[in-house]
């Protein structure tokens, strides 16, 4: 069951995180599953045009971040404790849609995986499972 909206986790992430801005959009949140994009700009491209390795860590954190936090609501002191990422193929250039699934949510941890693709959707950039500690209330 969620706790917390797309507008509220984004008013949370401006309040708690004004560092943090890169140009996501939520697209999709429900129950154990969500769906941002984030909106490619030459800042996120490495030589080659490609979208770069640390930028497709930052978006697979982020989902799992974002779906926890629907999950469980505003904590700020939730982090990551695990992140394992497989790059998959070359994302075409364009936005980068990642989609977020709970795996195991916990009482101490969170345990989600977040697929990456090119934003046609086709096949797969990456794939990354992310787990979270969640602090005690």
């Amino acid at each position: 069951m969620l706790v917390m909206t797309a507008e509220e986790i984004k008013d949370f992430m401006r309040e708690s995180f004004p560092q943090a801005r890169m140009p996501i959009e939520i697209e999709e949140l429900r129950d154990g599953f969500l769906r941002i994009r984030l909106e490619v700009t030459n800042r996120y491209l490495r030589p080659g045009d490609t979208v770069s390795g640390p930028t497709l860590m930052t978006l697979a954190d982020t989902a799992m971040y974002y779906l926890l936090l629907g999950m469980i609501g505003p904590v700020a002191l939730a982090l990551t404790t695990s992140l394992n990422i497989n790059f998959l193929r070359a994302p075409k250039l364009g936005d980068i849609v990642a989609e977020a699934e709970m795996l195991k949510l916990g009482k101490r941890l969170a345990v989600g995986q977040v697929t990456m693709y090119s934003e046609d959707g086709n096949d797969p950039v990456a794939h990354a499972t992310v787990t979270y500690s969640i602090p005690p209330v």
